[in-house]
């Protein structure tokens, strides 16, 4: 797999998803495998990632093995609330706070996270340049000023190397996230919390900055998708119905641009008078 360039990431996952399988069967007996994975409970996405990491075995050992079709659930993933994701973060040390919060300000995934280098950043303008995960696109994304202020501090705190890892690994992480989830849904009384994942932070990411620009090419290279249909899900996931506005109006051009540049968006004219709104 290394010589063809797999990550290492891919590798290790690959190798302990073989090593699971073969606890109940033999890896070269392919039929064996076949009725493993038909029987596995578990969700249809961890099976057919099983499926994946046997095809690399039986396409490296020569086994002549046809990888069964497993359909993914459609079920849509969870969107935490604004309220869940202030909380967690705010219930985080000061490390995982900062993770947390890129994770918020810019929907990358917790691979991406972990692949983050020092270089990666533009302190000077508040902009990471992040090498997209899963062969998509890169993208330079922006955080916001009290994010780049947790990651100045954290920075100075530690003695990294411009090519250096700044943050733990995916499973660390995981494992660090699964105890402060516990943690704030006890303390809030909010079992729903337990619903949340890392991965819940770019869905939320996506899903926010779908609603504010209504612009789904924008949401598309934000992400890193190279295909739109990985993006359209983002257009439906939350209804904004009951949201609650600031409302203001504008008489003349220069009051209408002083609102856009403080975030409202318009909504309409009535009786010469231009109504706009933002989110409260």
């Amino acid at each position: 797999m290394k010589k063809d360039h797999y990550t290492k990431t891919t590798i290790e996952v690959t190798d302990r998803r073989l090593r699971l399988i073969a606890k109940s069967v033999s890896l070269d007996n392919p039929e064996e495998v076949t009725k493993f994975l038909a029987d596995k409970e578990a969700k249809n996405s961890y099976i057919e990632s099983l499926a994946n990491a046997y095809f690399r075995y039986a396409k490296y050992n020569n086994i002549d093995w046809e990888q069964p079709i497993i359909k993914r659930s459609s079920q849509p993933p969870y969107v935490p609330t604004t309220e869940e994701i202030t909380a967690l973060v705010s219930d985080a040390g000061k490390k995982y706070s900062l993770i947390l919060s890129i994770m918020k300000d810019t929907g990358m995934r917790p691979i991406e996270i972990e692949r983050t280098k020092l270089k990666w950043f533009d302190l000077n303008r508040g902009t990471i340049n992040v090498e997209t995960a899963k062969h998509g696109n890169g993208r330079t994304l922006k955080l916001k000023d009290n994010t780049l202020a947790m990651l100045k501090e954290y920075i100075g705190r530690n003695n990294f190397g411009l090519n250096d890892n700044i943050f733990p690994k995916v499973k660390t992480m995981r494992r660090v996230f699964t105890t402060l989830r516990r943690r704030t849904a006890t303390k809030l009384k909010r079992p729903e919390i337990l619903k949340i994942s890392m991965y819940s932070f770019r869905h939320y990411f996506a899903t926010m900055l779908y609603h504010k620009t209504k612009d789904i090419f924008l949401v598309k290279r934000q992400l890193g998708h190279k295909r739109i249909e990985n993006t359209l899900i983002y257009t439906h996931l939350v209804n904004f119905q009951d949201e609650e506005f600031h409302a203001r109006t504008a008489t003349n051009t220069k009051e209408a641009l002083k609102l856009i540049e403080a975030g409202f968006e318009y909504v309409t004219e009535m009786d010469g008078i231009k109504l706009f709104r933002k989110p409260k």
